[in-house]
């Protein structure tokens, strides 16, 4: 057998039993592989952190291209120090003002048709416009306008012969105002109905010019004298009623207007932005409710709908020299709250904030952010899909 001392000095460089070939290429081999492994170490690091050539990325950093941006809705909004306003949160109801709505009554009793104009909520009405007929031809009384026509028409004749009597004074002068107020009633109930009667019945009107807030009758249905037929509104003056809850109660004396987000188009309505005033303040919860109510007034532009229920931020103190950000830039991931921080034009980093009070429109925040910096206010959606991906544009480059 021969040991590895005596392989034929061929075998290695040197002629040393040590450094065979064998050997040599085994070390070699080892090297290169390790050399390989240390270039595609090399190649992922490069793909993981460069932008592109000679460019440079923070840690975490976020790509969004300004060509992804152009496809959407995307803005940005420079952190700057403001006044801003305590906000207690609340919610309330939207209603009509006083004097803004009429009730449409049955000026007599009997079977209601609906004119020829469609009649349901929001359809628009003019004052004396023709909404409803009732008519009591068919019922078992007789004809409620004949009826009364002939109380007046017979009401009249016995005042007229009384008039002439009194005079001889064969009847007495008591009689006499009986008969007068006999007339003078039956004239009243006549004058009501005369103007308003037509081939279908008596007409019914509408008291002021709006529209149509809620029908309270079918079509064929039966209604008794003075019963509510609709409401018509004008809609120009509203009301809003916010429900505090009285830990507020030394907080509202300071409460100055209020800012109300609607659930119907989700839109944030100032009433700084629409003529709007405080006018009454609780001093203390009724017996009906543990809440005080807040009252406001303010000029309607026709997208507020009355008796919609509706989120309310009270506005209170003004704060000097505060940090806020638009609600919109803000994103939440588990119970915490992230704003988009631009590093340059298509480079942004996700941070942490720690947020105050809000108004509906913008928040405070305490924590986070400092003065100039900019932050992502719309397509923040778009941006955090983007962070989610790892890829990077080519030719990509910053320079910070």
């Amino acid at each position: 057998m021969t040991g590895c001392g005596n392989r034929p000095s061929s075998a290695g460089a040197s002629g040393d039993g040590h450094t065979s070939e064998a050997e040599h290429g085994d070390h070699d081999g080892h090297d290169h592989e390790a050399e390989g492994h240390d270039h595609e170490a090399e190649e992922a690091g490069r793909a993981g952190h460069d932008h592109g050539a000679g460019g440079d990325t923070h840690a975490g950093e976020i790509v969004f291209t300004k060509a992804q941006a152009a496809q959407t809705d995307f803005e940005l909004f420079e952190v700057q120090p403001v006044t801003f306003n305590e906000v207690i949160p609340t919610s309330g109801r939207i209603m009509a003002a006083q004097g803004d709505e009429a009730s449409v009554v049955a000026p007599v009793g009997g079977v209601v048709s609906f004119t020829n104009k469609k009649i349901a909520d929001g359809t628009p009405v003019g004052r004396g416009e023709t909404l409803f007929t009732i008519s009591s031809k068919e019922m078992a009384e007789g004809d409620y306008v004949a009826r009364t026509r002939s109380t007046y028409e017979q009401a009249k004749a016995a005042f007229e012969r009384a008039e002439n009597l009194v005079k001889d004074k064969i009847i007495s002068q008591s009689d006499y105002e009986q008969s007068r107020l006999a007339y003078e009633n039956a004239k009243t109930a006549y004058d009501a109905v005369a103007g308003k009667t037509s081939v279908r019945g008596t007409r019914v009107t509408a008291p002021i010019g709006g529209f149509i807030k809620n029908v309270a009758v079918s079509e064929g249905a039966f209604v008794e004298v003075g019963q509510t037929l609709a409401t018509v509104s004008q809609n120009k003056r509203l009301v809003l009623r916010a429900e505090v809850s009285q830990r507020y109660l030394n907080d509202l004396r300071s409460v100055s207007g209020a800012n109300f987000r609607t659930p119907y188009d989700d839109k944030v309505y100032s009433l700084s932005e629409m003529n709007g005033r405080l006018l009454s303040v609780g001093k203390s919860s009724d017996g009906s409710s543990v809440f005080i109510p807040v009252i406001f007034e303010f000029d309607n532009g026709g997208d507020v709908i009355p008796g919609s229920f509706v989120e309310i931020y009270l506005i209170s103190s003004p704060q000097r020299d505060v940090l806020t950000v638009p609600l919109s830039a803000v994103t939440e991931d588990q119970g915490v709250h992230f704003v988009f921080v631009q590093l340059d034009d298509e480079g942004y980093a996700k941070r942490e904030v720690k947020l105050g009070a809000a108004d509906g429109r913008n928040v405070r925040v305490l924590s986070g952010l400092k003065a100039g910096e900019t932050v992502v206010s719309k397509g923040v959606a778009q941006v955090k899909m983007a962070s989610f991906s790892g890829a990077i544009p080519e030719g990509h480059s910053h320079s910070h």
